[in-house]
């Protein structure tokens, strides 16, 4: 008995298949728009490359089964599941560099020297908001390690404003073991 013509290959381990490619296939195509919105040119190509092979298999496997509807039910959830393990796994390797600018009416030298401590290139300006004087904060920062500051900033002025944004190039190595040719291509 070949299992290509049972049952439980045609609507149980063929469904499945077609999910883990759409995965894999999906995974690949979010990473990829996310790294090209980052402005990483180089590896894009590669991955377009794996993610329509990948996305080949998957159609081919749904032609030839034309008449089974797990398939069709199957091709769409492997891509929602894809989208959301593409997101997670970007958010997980945080790759790329970020500014964070931190405004705040508190007096901010013990924010900006526990932040220097810890290795984090600061540039401290004051300036006038609409409710009076504030100090603003800049720092460029390897994005993985955003998650390790945002609690520095609470400790010391949970009260601060702040926002962070994506920068897609850097003219000067700016912070301390960052080795910015990697950096600047994820």
């Amino acid at each position: 008995m070949e299992i290509v013509h049972t049952d439980w290959y045609t609507y149980g381990i063929l469904p499945l298949l077609i999910i883990l490619a759409r995965i894999v296939d999906v995974s690949i195509g979010t990473f990829k728009t996310i790294l090209l919105a980052r402005g990483n040119k180089s590896i894009a190509p590669i991955l377009g490359f794996f993610e329509v092979l990948v996305w080949l298999l998957a159609v081919t496997r749904i032609f030839e089964q034309l008449d089974n509807w797990v398939c069709y039910i199957a091709y769409p959830l492997g891509f929602a599941l894809g989208s959301y393990v593409g997101i997670r796994l970007e958010e997980r390797l945080a790759l790329g560099v970020q500014i964070i600018r931190i405004i705040t009416r508190k007096d901010a030298s013990e924010l900006t020297q526990t932040l220097r401590n810890k290795g984090y290139g600061v540039t401290f300006i004051p300036a006038e908001g609409s409710t009076g004087r504030v100090g603003i904060l800049y720092s460029i920062v390897k994005r993985k390690n955003i998650r390790d500051i945002i609690p520095i900033i609470q400790e010391h002025n949970p009260n601060a404003f702040y926002t962070i944004e994506d920068i897609r190039f850097v003219s000067q190595k700016l912070i301390p073991g960052l080795p910015w040719k990697d950096a600047l291509q994820q």
